[in-house]
């Protein structure tokens, strides 16, 4: 039985280094998006006419939640 967990067959190494600086970018570049969405949020909680979900918390808190939920779906293959 041959073994097909790893394809060598691209011919070209990728740093794991070379990952993290875009891994970070498109983290902050989504927190930043994120931010008015979850002040809105924040907003519209604490005058009662949306009920709390599950990100309820600081507007940071729910930005950073969005961030951390969204950014690892673009590195998906």
């Amino acid at each position: 039985m041959s073994d097909h967990t790893s394809d060598f067959s691209s011919g070209t190494a990728r740093r794991p280094g070379g990952l993290v600086w875009e891994y970070r970018f498109y983290f902050v570049t989504i927190f930043l998006c994120a931010l008015p969405f979850a002040l809105g949020g924040v907003i519209l909680t604490r005058l009662g006419l949306v009920r709390p979900g599950l990100r309820h918390g600081g507007v940071i808190k729910r930005a950073l939640s969005e961030a951390h939920a969204i950014t690892p779906m673009i590195f998906m293959r």
